[in-house]
């Protein structure tokens, strides 16, 4: 499958592996609408991609779930259906259960979670009147399995990966795929960006983050799956998926493994 000429809308655009995204659609000639928070960086984005005429720039807070409604008419009113949805926007964390104010687990999950769900919905009714489509989703392998300091973001994973199950099989009959990609350690800014306990950032790179795959990589290998229409694909290194199979086949082994992980992995 080719891109050339598809629409193809990817969210957390502006940095990280929606960056990356961007720049291997745009290569392969797709028309782009890049959409964050940050709307001068995803003017950066727009200028460093092949085709910088083909790339369209629509403000988003996934959050905010009264805009993803009104963005999403504007985005099918302005450009019709898009081929491609790709839901990239997400925030991680790094903190303690017993530290973190429950303000922090709901905005984790109503960036990772919740607004990825909005999205989606607000343009299924159309997807299904035109039988055409394709959902992808940026999930995590955190999504297969939990681990210390993460549990916010390991519950929007685990829950971003059971509703697009469900939502597979609803749409099977529509013939409009459902592909759910799990990365594991990319180097991107995630963890810089990540939440404390107290909603603050975690202001660090973690050196797991930083020796994961280069995001470009990641997402030649991304546009590979998503072409290909799989419906689930682990993106990871060896250590990652060493847990995803532990977690499968030897679920004590892993347990003791992440009995001592620390924020700074």
């Amino acid at each position: 499958m080719t891109f050339n000429h598809k629409w193809v809308w990817i969210t957390g655009a502006s940095s990280g592996i929606g960056e990356h995204l961007a720049y291997a659609f745009s290569r392969q000639g797709a028309h782009l609408i890049l959409s964050s928070r940050q709307q001068p960086a995803l003017e950066k984005v727009r200028a460093a991609c092949a085709h910088p005429d083909k790339v369209e720039i629509v403000p988003l807070d996934v959050a905010d779930l009264d805009s993803v409604q009104r963005t999403a008419r504007e985005v099918l009113d302005r450009y019709g259906l898009p081929d491609i949805l790709v839901n990239n926007a997400g925030i991680s964390q790094r903190a303690l259960a017993a530290e973190t104010v429950v303000e922090v687990d709901m905005q984790i999950m109503q960036v990772n979670y919740f607004g990825t769900v909005a999205l989606i919905k607000a343009l299924l009714p159309e997807m299904i009147r035109q039988r055409k489509g394709h959902i992808v989703s940026i999930s995590s392998v955190m999504g297969l399995f939990g681990a210390p300091w993460r549990t916010a973001y390991c519950a929007s994973k685990h829950a971003m990966n059971g509703f697009h199950e469900g939502l597979r099989a609803e749409l099977h009959p529509y013939g409009i795929p459902v592909t759910v990609i799990m990365p594991g350690y990319v180097n991107t800014n995630v963890t810089i960006n990540a939440l404390k306990g107290d909603g603050s950032k975690h202001a660090v790179k973690a050196k797991t983050t930083a020796s994961g795959w280069e995001p470009d990589y990641f997402a030649r290998r991304a546009l590979r799956v998503i072409a290909s229409r799989r419906r689930e694909a682990i993106l990871a290194g060896p250590r990652e998926w060493l847990a995803c199979t532990l977690k499968r086949f030897l679920p004590g082994v892993l347990h003791r493994v992440l009995n001592n992980i620390k924020a700074s992995e």
